[in-house]
């Protein structure tokens, strides 16, 4: 979809706008709005396929200063927060499945049919497993939040308490893009009428 450096530009603006203003939720929309940061970076990797070495290290970038600020925004030191830790580095290879995902769409998609829409659940599914257990494990296993003693009983008890929670938000914002993207991609089709209509 993103054929020329205006449209990516666009598309990245777009993405980074929605990611930002979900993800201050916190403060700013008391929870209205999931937050759309892991439907933002599927997208990203779907429209944006091929541009990973400047979008994917922007919108990480992006997202840690919306982190930063909201939480010394309530008066708290950045790395003492609770869900800030060592396990917050995994962010990184997180959000990077989530993107590997939606660019391993973007090139075995093939247009607008039955054949992509199974594809594309099947890798949001993948991609997001992926970044839940991730972000999720490196959580459980390396944060000081969680109390000890540790087990994996307990880690799988909070794998399914998060998961259902965590697929809809993604699914719901990677739906809204798929919607977005089959208008724009009818509306790319529509033919263009010359000269002017009889009045």
């Amino acid at each position: 979809m993103a054929t020329t450096t205006t449209r990516r530009l666009a598309i990245f603006l777009a993405l980074a706008l929605v990611m930002g203003v979900t993800r201050f939720h916190p403060s700013l929309l008391h929870h209205a709005l999931w937050d759309a940061s892991w439907g933002v970076f599927f997208l990203a990797g779907f429209w944006l396929r091929g541009q990973g070495r400047w979008a994917f290290p922007l919108l990480m970038v992006e997202a840690v200063l919306v982190d930063y600020f909201v939480i010394t925004g309530l008066g708290i030191d950045f790395w003492s927060h609770y869900c800030v830790s060592a396990a917050y580095w995994f962010l990184i290879p997180s959000y990077g499945a989530l993107w590997l995902g939606g660019s391993w769409l973007a090139k075995h998609q093939h247009g607008l049919d039955l054949t992509t829409l199974g594809l594309a659940v099947a890798a949001l599914l993948v991609a997001e497993g992926a970044c839940y257990l991730v972000s999720n494990g490196s959580f459980y296993w390396i944060s000081a939040s969680v109390p000890a003693p540790r087990s994996f009983g307990a880690w799988f008890a909070n794998l399914g308490d998060w998961y259902l929670p965590f697929l809809e938000g993604t699914a719901l914002y990677a739906g809204l893009g798929a919607v977005v993207h089959v208008l724009a991609t009818q509306l790319s089709r529509a033919p263009r009428h010359s000269g002017h209509a009889p009045h």
